[in-house]
């Protein structure tokens, strides 16, 4: 499967969560047995491969902990966001202002899945926004961040938008 394979499976899945006349919710997982269940796959890669990206969301990015940065991300880690930081230590600068949190078993963020190939990671979350058309309405759609792992460490970045 190469990266092209990924991007048209992240397509698919979002216009799949799209009607024609009026839009159908994207619905997602926040329960541990429902998101670790996504953990799963028949190779034993793909499923570190994922337990690695998981953990790291849950313990350094929504926990807070930049303590534990450098047991995931590797020191050169690539950052495609503009308004982020390249390089580990950067990156532990820039979400490090706040106080750490208690880490919780589960992704705070409804997860829609947790989707591996080779040495690439998409997480892919449930987010609700106000409808542009009318303000008393709401939407969801999809939000994904993509990471690629290299020797057992996050070495690249990617998200759609500037920050979430």
């Amino acid at each position: 499967m190469t990266v092209k394979y990924v991007f048209a499976v992240l397509v698919l899945t979002v216009l799949a969560n799209t009607a024609a006349h009026a839009q159908v919710a994207v619905t997602g997982k926040t329960d541990t047995a429902g998101q670790t269940a996504m953990l799963k796959s028949a190779d034993p890669k793909l499923a570190a491969n994922k337990k690695l990206v998981f953990d790291f969301w849950r313990e350094v990015l929504e926990g807070r902990h930049m303590d534990l940065a450098p047991k995931y991300m590797a020191e050169s880690f690539i950052e495609h966001n503009p308004a982020v930081p390249t390089g580990r230590k950067a990156f532990m600068d820039f979400f490090g202002s706040k106080p750490p949190l208690t880490i919780q078993p589960a992704i705070r963020k409804s997860v829609v899945s947790i989707t591996a190939d080779g040495d690439l990671v998409i997480l892919a979350f449930a987010e609700e926004h106000d409808n542009p058309k009318d303000k008393t309405k709401k939407y969801t759609t999809t939000w994904f961040d993509m990471f690629r792992i290299a020797d057992g460490k996050l070495v690249e970045h990617w998200d759609p938008e500037l920050l979430h």
